[in-house]
């Protein structure tokens, strides 16, 4: 019984995952395609479903083990969709910057063509995608290549800033829409963060091996 019913979990788990990669997705594409109806559409639509869900499956999980007081894996199997719920729930927020910057930066013309941004919310949801997949398949050595791949996205973020910084020394008219493009993109790091402490809590439980290597994970 308690096996069906943490099987049900994940599932619910998986599909904020799924949830929380669109966001990601829909709201680097209205900054990208200057789209106003998709920015709005990931802040009122899809961030309540996130936060509804989110509050669905912590509540679930806190009931498993109230209810079967769970032991050995199915402990940590809990605990650790509690964690990475919570992680998804912040994806979710960086989103909802990201989109919230993009709906200031329609009107505006742009400074330069976008390539690098789209390029690391890329890398950064399928570091998401593969973090969950090797929670899912508890496999240790995709979650460390996902930890190894965290250096990709920090290096476009140091690249984006480096440029973005020679354009507002250049030209002080654009300060304001590069600040919106730098928070974006580190809006996109800390989502790669996040994927990164999927991956790490799952070689904990994996292997019990802990491995905190990066910065923040807000």
């Amino acid at each position: 019984m308690l096996t069906q019913k943490i099987v049900k979990l994940k599932e619910k788990l998986f599909s904020q995952a799924g949830l929380v990669e669109e966001m990601v997705t829909k709201s680097t594409r209205a900054l990208v395609e200057k789209n106003e109806s998709i920015a709005k559409e990931t802040i009122k639509i899809d961030e309540p479903k996130v936060n509804n869900l989110e509050m669905e499956i912590e509540e679930d999980a806190i009931n498993l083990m109230a209810l079967y007081q769970p032991e050995a894996s199915d402990l940590r199997t809990i605990i650790m969709i509690i964690k990475i719920n919570k992680d998804l729930e912040r994806i979710g927020d960086h989103a909802v910057n990201i989109a919230e910057r993009a709906l200031d930066l329609i009107s505006k013309p742009k400074i330069k063509p976008l390539i690098d941004i789209p390029r690391m919310a890329e890398n950064a949801c399928k570091m998401l995608r593969e973090s969950l997949n090797a929670f899912a398949k508890n496999e240790s050595k995709l979650a460390i290549e996902v930890c190894e791949n965290d250096s990709v996205v920090d290096a476009l973020l140091d690249q984006i800033t480096r440029e973005l910084l020679t354009y507002m020394m250049s030209d002080p008219s654009v300060i304001d829409r590069a600040l919106n493009l730098i928070l974006i993109s580190r809006d996109l790091e800390r989502i790669a963060d996040l994927a990164t402490n999927i991956a790490e809590d799952t070689i904990f439980v994996a292997k019990g091996n802990v491995i905190k290597h990066h910065k923040g994970n807000e």
